[in-house]
């Protein structure tokens, strides 16, 4: 319940943030909440209301409205037609507990692939911070960026704040096409998965929902296909935080530990807790070394969206 609490106080704080520049007093929205003793956080850009003003986009975006390149356009196509002919499978009790967390999840449009999570039903969506930039002078505030649920649906979005320390985005829908009938309970705009209240005990076991690239990057020739499923369902478990790291300093490489299954692409993938279904880190890279897949800790994301409050 703390983790929907902060959640929708950062709702609340855009509706606050949006009346005072109706009303003239603000110029630039800033909003942060920090103390002496956590990572200082960028200033948060200006923010839509609390219930956004979503367009409709048709089921198949047309070029003449994505604005993308022609091959990128088509990979957007090609990646949604897989994810509505195809459904992976979902373990039973994550099934039952949480059924709509391989639904929150989306894979980025780019052909360098990338993962998000929806985190809040009004189309909040957190993801890696290297997914939108590579650094903070490649940052572009006002860029669209193009996603599809697992479900195929497409939306459009932009970054509200963006935090390479922490290795962590937010972004917020601004267009979508219909969700399918049935998809959602009435009154609900996007599937979203819940935050967990604390961190998972060493050992528990894990789900990682994440978007594996289609070219091979280790084999010896380029451009060499991998195979692999627009989304991938893999299970693992949560192997603690690497030894004399700060959580909430990401930068290098995540601080989480964990052994189940992911490929270049799979940055931004949530990871849930096998059991609940809830929120516990995100997948952002892996050891070289030792092959130890590496994440985003629930506390590092939750200081982020505390920091924006």
């Amino acid at each position: 319940m703390r983790a929907n609490r902060l959640i929708m106080s950062l709702i609340a704080a855009r509706t606050r943030a949006q009346r005072k520049q109706l009303a003239g007093s603000t110029s630039g929205t800033e909003i942060h909440l920090a103390d002496e003793t956590e990572t200082p956080a960028p200033p948060l850009p200006s923010q839509p209301a609390a219930k956004p003003n979503i367009t409709a986009l048709p089921t198949k975006p047309p070029i003449s409205l994505t604005r993308l390149p022609r091959d990128d356009h088509n990979l957007l196509l090609k990646k949604q037609h897989f994810l509505q002919k195809y459904a992976i499978t979902v373990p039973r009790t994550l099934k039952r507990n949480a059924p709509h967390a391989v639904s929150a999840t989306l894979v980025f449009a780019q052909q360098e692939a990338g993962t998000a999570v929806c985190i809040h039903p009004s189309g909040l969506l957190l993801t890696c911070a290297h997914c939108v930039a590579g650094d903070e002078t490649e940052l572009d505030l006002a860029k669209v960026h193009w996603l599809l649920f697992a479900s195929g649906r497409a939306v459009s979005a932009k970054c509200l704040a963006w935090d390479s320390q922490r290795d962590l985005a937010l972004l917020q829908v601004t267009a979508a096409s219909a969700a399918a009938p049935g998809d959602l309970p009435e009154g609900v705009s996007f599937p979203s998965v819940t935050l967990a209240d604390g961190a998972p005990q060493l050992g528990a076991g894990l789900v990682c929902i994440g978007h594996p690239g289609s070219e091979d990057l280790e084999g010896s020739e380029a451009g060499v296909s991998t195979g692999y499923d627009v989304l991938h369902l893999s299970s693992g478990s949560f192997c603690g935080y690497a030894e004399g790291q700060d959580v909430q300093d990401n930068s290098e490489i995540g601080a989480l530990q964990h052994d189940c299954w992911t490929y270049w692409g799979h940055s931004g993938a949530p990871l849930l807790d096998a059991r609940t279904g809830k929120l516990v880190g995100m997948h952002s890279s892996w050891d070289d070394e030792t092959g130890m897949r590496r994440g985003v800790a629930l506390e590092a994301i939750k200081m982020f969206l505390k920091a924006r409050v």
